[in-house]
């Protein structure tokens, strides 16, 4: 079994500065990648960053040179810094795991989210 705990999320006005966290646990052989998806309401989830064991990185285009990812690979976190937000970035935010399990197989583990707000 795979835990994946969130926090840092809540109120923020425009402008401001949030730092989401991700803590991988359980059941994890090795990891490829952890990530974070959003989805504001009435819109589809999208793919907000995401950060490979190797540290390469991808970002959509609305939050590239405002939001950084990072992670710490030997506490199995990822972090999400999020600067400069809009009340466009508004949304749930939820934490991805691509791990391989201890019986080889690959799987994607998603957290529960965490509401972000952007509002004045």
């Amino acid at each position: 079994q795979v835990q994946l705990v969130e926090s840092g999320g809540g109120l923020v006005q425009p402008g401001g500065s949030l730092r989401l966290s991700c803590a991988a646990s359980g059941s994890i052989f090795s990891i490829n990648a952890m990530g974070w998806y959003r989805q504001a309401p009435g819109k589809q989830r999208e793919l907000a960053a995401t950060i490979t064991s190797g540290g390469t990185t991808n970002y959509v285009d609305s939050v590239k040179g405002r939001f950084t990812i990072s992670r710490d690979n030997a506490k199995n976190t990822v972090y999400l810094q999020m600067n400069s937000l809009k009340p466009e970035d508004t949304a749930v935010y939820y934490c991805t795991l691509d791990y391989l399990g201890f019986d080889g197989y690959r799987n994607v583990y998603w957290g529960q989210g965490t509401q972000v707000t952007v509002s004045s």
